[in-house]
């Protein structure tokens, strides 16, 4: 028997992008390379996983889940949902911001098509999420130019981690059969009615950042089906160890 329902599920997969990647933002902070960026990335972390919050939530409620702190600390790391990209480490500021570039994007399209589902929670949600995720698209698109359009030094580098982290991008648009599922039932998004407007977008931006899109005949894209990197152990290690050391336990 399946143990998460089709919209259980389909909550996760969002909730768990938002979940992962706020972490990984999270490790900057106190490491930025100047105190504005640092606040700015912290901010950018506690804003996705406030919306990791709203999801959890809302999937512990239709589900009679104990709390919606079963999501990120029960479950093993074959039951996360999450795309690759949002669990590839940091490395650097370059790497760091064409990453969220990448999903900033993506997300923020994402969220207006979902502002128009039937599920009436998943609207709330979405409309509520929008304008953060604006402004998240804003510093993610100023950082790349700044930072491809700049130096010998900075293009390189950010050259270096597009050519790294662009293969994982098309998982985005990859849908899971709770994808299809939820799309059928008007639910959910068809995400590849979101593909052209997005990858257009980032067409444009890394042109004008004097960026190369690399060519790629093959992208990753397991995660929807909880196959993962290496790196997502060690994130779920760090983040779930006082609840498996001290189950249930509170402040």
């Amino acid at each position: 028997m399946e143990k998460y329902t089709n919209l259980e599920r389909y909550i996760l997969q969002y909730a768990d992008n938002n979940l992962i990647l706020g972490h990984r933002l999270s490790e900057w902070c106190g490491h930025g390379p100047v105190l504005e960026q640092d606040i700015a990335l912290t901010n950018i972390a506690l804003d996705l996983i406030g919306l990791a919050r709203n999801y959890y939530q809302y999937a512990a409620e239709i589900t009679n889940r104990s709390s919606e702190d079963f999501y990120p600390y029960q479950r093993l790391e074959r039951e996360f949902f999450n795309v690759l990209l949002v669990e590839l480490p940091n490395v650097d500021f370059a790497y760091t911001i064409i990453r969220q570039f990448l999903y900033d994007v993506f997300h923020y399209h994402f969220l207006q098509k979902l502002s128009h589902s039937k599920d009436s929670r998943l609207q709330a949600i979405s409309l509520k999420s929008i304008k953060e995720v604006t402004y998240h698209v804003e510093f993610s698109t100023d950082w790349v130019l700044r930072l491809g359009d700049g130096t010998e030094e900075s293009h390189q580098k950010t050259q270096n981690a597009l050519n790294d982290y662009f293969p994982f991008s098309s998982e985005l648009f990859n849908p899971s059969q709770t994808d299809n599922l939820m799309a059928a039932s008007q639910i959910g998004v068809i995400l590849k009615d979101i593909q052209p407007v997005v990858q257009d977008k980032w067409k444009k931006v890394f042109q004008e950042a004097t960026l190369s899109i690399p060519s790629m005949d093959h992208f990753q894209k397991n995660g929807k089906r909880g196959i993962h990197t290496e790196h997502m152990g060690k994130i779920l290690a760090e983040m779930q160890y006082l609840q498996r050391v001290y189950p249930d336990a509170t402040w």
